[in-house]
């Protein structure tokens, strides 16, 4: 019976691993199968002419429909739905397509353990593997719906992010007097910090998530930036984003000069000088002692928490750049359409002391 028993143990560790083999959190959706997959046969059973490399062909090019952060959160998902069902003994049929009842007892398990937020991801991770994997979904989302809700209001305090504080005008000018300017990181760093302020960008769309992750379509590089100019000489950089959070086609965020340390125009170009990154480089590059190195948004983390405790203000966190910026632009009491527009028509209302009266004139209709 012993024997029986380790070798059904072994065949189940095999089964597993040959489902579910070790690698990336997000590679997980694709290469983690269910024991039932897309396969040769249609819904009615004929079989249909497709090679196995057709089947994983569909399955990449599904799998690239989610940007890769969102595949890692899913794939944590699926991690978390697997090690919940080996514990509770729920056999690999069971698992794909899934009863309403088992996600429902997933959820509710992890109730007061997680976020609100981090179960809706664990949740819609599963979803996804079912829909990459051709598994019909036979939950019931009204039902669902109601139990994430819970779930949300079960969350123990520490899962939730504290409010952040929104960076102003004078903290960047204190940070800057905490850096050494001339040194790589320093210089990258700054350039970062106030390209991203005033020009109301997301840390994520200036920084690199890891230092081997770094691709041309997708990334801000320096050859991304280039400057305009309307008819009264006023002067606006822009920076082309190739890809955003809410856009895969990118798009464009402007900034103007500014008075003293605050001028991102003078921090960027002062970064060119002193790392000078090729124009196919990433557009924060610094000289690393192993070589021309992207910024990371850890790097940048790292660097505003040293700045922050220098300065004895309270810890601030990168979405409070995106925050800060808005409330920058709002107190000139200078809005009336939404900042991110045509470049050269929102050049006057850039600038540090801005012209409003031209402004006007392009954007009120003509009188008749």
């Amino acid at each position: 019976m012993a024997r029986v028993a380790r070798e059904s143990c072994a065949s189940y560790r095999n089964c597993c691993r040959q489902l579910r083999p070790h690698c990336l959190a997000k590679d997980r959706l694709q290469l983690w199968l269910p024991l039932h997959s897309c396969s040769h046969h249609d819904s009615a059973g004929a079989i249909i002419p497709v090679s196995e490399d057709d089947l994983n062909h569909i399955l990449s090019v599904i799998g690239h429909s989610l940007a890769v952060g969102t595949q890692e959160t899913y794939g944590s998902g699926l991690l978390a739905f697997h090690v919940f069902c080996d514990a509770r003994g729920i056999s690999e049929e069971h698992r794909g397509p899934a009863s309403s009842v088992l996600l429902l007892t997933f959820i509710a398990n992890c109730a007061g353990t997680y976020s609100g937020k981090t179960l809706e991801n664990y949740f819609y991770g599963v979803h996804a593997w079912h829909l990459l994997h051709g598994l019909d979904w036979l939950i019931d989302q009204a039902q669902t719906s109601l139990a994430l809700t819970g779930c949300a209001r079960l969350a123990p305090p520490s899962s939730k992010h504290p409010k952040r504080h929104p960076f102003t005008a004078s903290i960047l000018v204190c940070i800057h007097s905490t850096l050494d300017i001339s040194a790589p990181l320093d210089s990258a760093f700054y350039a970062c910090l106030v390209v991203g302020f005033f020009s109301l960008a997301r840390l994520g769309e200036l920084t690199i998530h890891s230092l081997q992750v770094f691709d041309p379509s997708l990334h801000v590089k320096m050859s991304d930036v280039h400057h305009v100019c309307n008819h009264q000489g006023l002067d606006t950089t822009v920076v082309t984003l190739p890809c955003t959070k809410t856009s895969l086609t990118g798009e464009d965020i402007y900034f103007a000069a500014q008075s003293g340390v605050l001028d991102p125009v003078h921090a960027l170009a002062h970064h060119f000088s002193i790392n000078s990154p090729s124009p196919s480089s990433p557009l924060f590059s610094w000289r690393h002692s192993s070589g021309l190195r992207p910024l990371t948004r850890s790097e940048f983390l790292r660097c505003l928490e040293r700045a922050s405790n220098r300065i004895g203000t309270e810890p601030l966190k990168g979405h409070g750049l995106h925050i800060g910026g808005t409330l920058e632009y709002l107190l000139r009491d200078l809005f009336t359409l939404y900042l991110q527009q045509h470049a050269v028509v929102l050049a006057p209302y850039l600038q540090d002391t801005p012209i409003l009266e031209p402004f006007t004139r392009y954007t009120m209709p003509c009188v008749r």
